[in-house]
């Protein structure tokens, strides 16, 4: 007996056999509901140990807080009531003794009574060596031993210049300069010329100006010569012909080259 099929019929797929779309519907949606709540109670049960561990540690933690928060207190009060008072009082000693010491180098005749009264001080104000004693660490501290190691080495008293400059530290290129270069000034007096030359190449390196390059390239050229360093002492007096034109230097630059040749 023939069979046939009716048209448009279709035999029905087996139960075990699910289409990719039905599997992707369901199974996947599963596996996808599934691992998402596995995610969450994960997150949920590290949020509750974090809970738990803040609960348990709150009074060491609270404990750290306020140590932080006292700290900062105590340094921002510490700053305030302590080292800007201290600092307000050594800029107010300093201003005598800067006095003291722009009398000195404006009047020659005076030098020695001038720098004496910036180191020790006068009409009852501390000079520079009373304010580095007693009030280190201030910037007017700092700037004493400037004024301190320029007055000594006016005095003639070279070692003590150089101590005072080398604690003297200043971001300011150009006063940096004149600093190192002093100390060349004292080593040079000293007959230390090996290190008055090392020094006065410092200074030329601490601050490019037309004001202090010239003059210590000046002096490291005299240096050099004497030591018996001409190719050096040419290199240096070759710098200020070619780049300090104008400089009080420069006026005899030729013929200092011509010692060096």
């Amino acid at each position: 007996m023939a069979t046939y099929n009716k048209r448009g019929y279709k035999a029905p797929k087996p139960k075990d056999e699910a289409t990719d779309s039905e599997f992707d519907q369901y199974g996947k949606a599963d596996a996808g509901n599934s691992a998402t709540a596995e995610v969450f109670n994960s997150l949920d049960k590290s949020a509750n140990r974090v809970e738990g561990w803040v609960a348990r540690n709150s009074k060491a933690i609270f404990g750290v807080v306020g140590a932080v928060a006292l700290i900062t207190l105590g340094y921002v009060g510490y700053d305030k009531f302590v080292v800007e008072p201290k600092n307000d009082e050594a800029a107010e000693q300093l201003t005598q003794a800067q006095s003291y010491y722009v009398e000195a180098l404006s009047n020659p005749g005076e030098k020695d009574k001038n720098f004496d009264l910036t180191l020790n001080g006068g009409e009852g104000k501390l000079g520079a060596l009373g304010i580095i004693e007693n009030h280190k660490g201030t910037d007017a501290a700092n700037l004493a031993e400037y004024y301190a190691g320029i007055a000594y080495l006016q005095q003639g008293k070279f070692q003590d210049a150089i101590n005072h400059l080398n604690n003297f530290k200043s971001k300011d290129a150009l006063i940096n300069a004149l600093a190192i270069g002093a100390i060349g000034d004292a080593f040079s007096e000293l007959g230390q010329k090996e290190d008055a030359l090392d020094y006065y190449k410092k200074a030329v390196a601490a601050s490019n100006n037309d004001l202090t390059s010239p003059r210590f390239l000046n002096k490291a050229g005299i240096v050099a010569l004497e030591l018996g360093q001409k190719e050096e002492a040419l290199k240096m007096f070759t710098e200020i012909k070619n780049n300090y034109l104008g400089s009080p230097e420069s006026m005899m630059v030729d013929a200092m080259i011509g010692m060096a040749q």
